[in-house]
């Protein structure tokens, strides 16, 4: 069943994306994310008194982050706020979004701050106590470089997971690499004309913050450490496994960023829009899960069940996003949808401008609405996976009043 709530028309915002270790990576990602929400909503001409509830979206710890929300909206200057911190890996944002939506739908609310934030930057190393061991000696990890490389079930690492798909699916070093260099140019088309459609959503040239948030230390274009490929480079790779097809040109890179969404019921929505004629309506939402180890099949069955609840087929989206940590997730999914390749991931992707985690959706959800948008109107549809082979998915209407 559709959902009541709507997204404002330009209530939504997002930090361009930077390379791990690279502009952000000294950045408090909590601390961060309510310094860009405080700007973000005072440039959009939003009132800290409009926001009645929140829903922060994070999967890397950072210190107080125990936290959550209600700092988040203390700093923000939304310290009458409150609300959950929800963690699902690089569904999060879904997640996030999802949980603003039912608020709202259950009349709890009337408008939901859905933000996200990551760093996987300088990730915390944590220490758990263990009595038991030789000595009393407790057990560590790193949090972001043990987990990227270690699914505990398996045990395998996500790598694994997107070569048993390739493997299994008989997608080709060759093939994915032809769908790195097309999504490199879609993500070009964002950059046309000094970042035009960038600048729908972001502010830009973005000035990064020393840690005090006093001053700032550097402006980035757009974002930070994008590397192009050329077809010579990539064939010249060597898979990242012994044996595999997965190289290491054929997936994404970590980063570290922002964004957020606002959800409000139908009248505060128009309200809140930056264009009362256009209307972002949320249509449906999916969940599904895999078998083990094969986390790039889990989108295709997320993104049925999304479409199900929508009541439309695929035919009938107008723009389709893809999170696409690994090349192979697009192949599959164009291979089981019958949808094109070309079709989908217009104007940038998580292959491309990096994978954040939790803000990863929820810009992947913002572009999808410009483009509607641009289009003049349409239904488009996002799916994701996430680390548990699990994956999310949602349908959104930008249509006019």
């Amino acid at each position: 069943m559709a959902c009541r709530a709507e997204i404002p028309y330009g209530a939504y915002w997002s930090t361009p994306f930077a390379r791990w270790q690279g502009a952000f990576s000294n950045l408090h990602a909590i601390e961060f994310a309510a310094f860009v929400a405080k700007g973000e909503m005072a440039r959009r001409g939003i009132a800290g008194e409009a926001i009645d509830h929140g829903v922060l979206g994070m999967s890397v710890p950072q210190k107080h982050s125990f936290y959550g929300m209600p700092w988040l909206a203390g700093l923000a200057g939304l310290a009458h706020v409150g609300g959950p911190t929800v963690m699902q890996a690089c569904a999060t944002g879904m997640r996030v979004l999802l949980s603003a939506a039912e608020e709202v739908d259950a009349g709890r609310s009337a408008v939901t701050l859905a933000v996200t934030c990551d760093r996987t930057s300088n990730g915390p190393h944590l220490y758990y106590p263990n009595p038991r061991g030789p000595g009393g000696t407790g057990r560590h990890e790193d949090w972001v470089m043990d987990n990227f490389g270690c699914d505990p079930l398996g045990p395998h690492s996500m790598l694994r997971t997107a070569e048993n798909v390739a493997a299994k699916h008989q997608i080709t070093t060759a093939e994915q690499h032809d769908v790195v260099l097309m999504r490199e140019a879609q993500y070009r088309d964002a950059l046309a004309d000094d970042c035009a459609f960038q600048k729908r959503f972001m502010t830009l040239p973005f000035e990064v913050p020393d840690p005090s948030y006093r001053r700032s230390v550097a402006s980035l274009p757009s974002d930070e450490g994008v590397r192009f490929s050329t077809a010579e480079g990539l064939a010249g790779l060597k898979p990242a496994i012994d044996g595999g097809s997965v190289t290491f040109g054929g997936q994404t890179h970590p980063a570290d960023g922002n964004a957020a969404i606002i959800v409000a019921a139908p009248d505060r929505a128009r309200e809140l829009s930056r264009d009362r004629n256009i209307r972002i309506r949320l249509r449906g939402f999916g969940a599904a899960r895999a078998a083990l180890a094969h986390m790039p099949e889990a989108p295709i069955p997320a993104a049925r069940r999304a479409l199900a609840e929508a009541g439309l087929s695929i035919e009938r989206m107008d723009a389709i996003k893809i999170h696409n940590p690994f090349a192979v997730n697009d192949v599959l999914f164009a291979r089981q949808t019958g949808i094109d390749l070309a079709r989908m991931n217009n104007f940038g992707c998580s292959l491309v401008w990096g994978h954040p985690q939790a803000p990863m959706g929820t810009r992947a959800i913002i572009e999808l609405i410009e483009e509607l948008a641009g289009r003049g109107g349409g239904h488009g549809l996002f799916a994701g996976c996430a680390a548990g082979d699990t994956a999310m998915a949602a349908v959104v209407e930008v249509g006019d009043e």
